[in-house]
């Protein structure tokens, strides 16, 4: 199996597009779940990474927490930008192992924060393709590179994999 090289620098750039991806959708989540600070701690946790650089337990605690308040939540939209936080604080642990699941630490924020969007928009499919052109118009070069090392998703039928799809497309270049 092929193995993915990235660099700490490549892990911060990566990790501060991330934390802009779903902190762009975070108020989805806190207007439905005001007193639960879990995805908020996930973005500040992802935030301290790109400054110091360090993968922390307490970085991988939030992000893991960040999931578990999506699970808690009832709103549909609430619970994507939940995902999006968690996914974001996860981001820099893509492993060396080149799989086509490493990718989902890359763009799983993105995709949840279209998804989100969109459903906060009622299923308008307009609002989860902004989200994306935005993700992508504002991924560093970084985010290609690691994407680039690593096999090539085969989309499915979901929505997700239709955002993924295309984050992958474009940003591959």
């Amino acid at each position: 199996m092929d193995t993915v090289t990235i660099s700490d620098e490549d892990r911060r750039l990566l990790g501060a597009w991330t934390a802009d991806c779903a902190e762009r959708v975070l108020p989805l989540f806190e207007a439905r779940a005001p007193a639960d600070t879990r995805p908020g701690e996930a973005i500040e946790g992802i935030r301290l990474f790109t400054r110091d650089g360090k993968r922390t337990g307490r970085l991988r605690a939030v992000a893991l927490a960040a999931l578990a308040a999506a699970r808690d939540v009832a709103d549909p939209a609430a619970t994507a930008a939940a995902r999006a936080a968690g996914y974001a604080a996860a981001s820099p642990y893509i492993h060396p192992l080149a799989t086509p699941h490493q990718a989902k630490h890359a763009l799983g924020p993105a995709m949840y924060a279209a998804h989100a969007r969109e459903l906060a928009a009622a299923g308008d499919r307009a609002a989860g393709d902004a989200e994306i052109r935005w993700a992508i118009e504002h991924a560093p070069p970084a985010v290609g590179a690691i994407l680039r090392q690593l096999p090539p998703f085969t989309p499915g039928r979901s929505r997700l994999d239709a955002f993924r799809d295309r984050l992958e497309t474009e940003l591959r270049g």
